[in-house]
């Protein structure tokens, strides 16, 4: 299932966003996943000028994550903004935003998950498979489904398309309750790797992406969060 979504009005140059955070804090939709019952209503981007762009979501949907990434998907040299957002009936989705003149505006997004206090957790974006196009992968409900998945983002103008284009079982990046989320994405000199937990959180694991495959590769024992640390600076694991 490919999502497009054409959320700009043409001839509207993109700006470029050089912070992004989550504001005006609530306990609307009290999953309580990160830690405590408290998401955030509002994404603030700020641009390079200094001012400051809001979006506000109603009371059916809060951001549900640890903070937004910047990144550029469309290699048009200005970020985009990578959320978690959570629907009160529907769970958690992706969504990617990007300033067009004065205005933030939703690019694209995936299906909800499709039921309430169900969550997902990024992992990176990038060039995954080094076809020149960006991706985006996170673990699908990393305490229940525990399935990394990626997303192609692929822009042609204004449109957007957002396109399954891997999955793969057994691994997790968050465990209930935790603030951060383990992992995320390095290159160690051969390409992108995604790096994650095996779903029993006994091994840390790296993920690399052809296009159609995902491999993985064990780097040994998880130990903590000082394992995911030493994996993203290319380190050795014991075994």
């Amino acid at each position: 299932m490919a999502v497009s979504l054409a959320a700009v009005a043409p001839g509207l140059a993109a700006s470029d966003p050089v912070e992004a955070r989550y504001a005006e804090p609530t306990t609307r939709y009290p999953h309580g996943v990160l830690g405590d019952d408290v998401e955030n209503a509002a994404l603030e981007v700020v641009r390079a000028d200094g001012r400051v762009l809001r979006l506000r979501w109603p009371d059916t949907i809060v951001f549900e994550d640890t903070a937004p990434r910047l990144a550029d998907l469309d290699g048009d040299g200005k970020a985009e903004v990578i959320v978690v957002e959570s629907h009160e009936r529907q769970g958690a989705r992706l969504a990617v935003y990007g300033i067009f003149g004065d205005v933030l505006a939703l690019r694209a997004a995936t299906p909800f998950i499709g039921t309430r206090f169900r969550w997902l957790a990024v992992v990176g974006a990038g060039d995954l498979d080094g076809d020149g196009v960006a991706e985006i992968a996170y673990v699908d409900r990393p305490h229940l489904a525990k399935t990394l998945r990626i997303w192609r983002y692929a822009a042609d103008g204004a449109t957007v398309t957002l396109a399954p284009v891997g999955a793969l079982p057994g691994v997790t990046n968050h465990r209930i309750g935790e603030v951060d989320i383990a992992g995320g994405l390095r290159d160690c000199g051969a390409g992108p790797e995604m790096i994650v937990a095996s779903a029993d959180w006994r091994r840390v694991l790296a993920l690399t992406f052809d296009g159609s495959d995902i491999t993985q590769r064990d780097l040994g024992a998880h130990a903590g969060r000082g394992s995911f640390a030493t994996a993203l600076e290319c380190g050795d694991l014991p075994d």
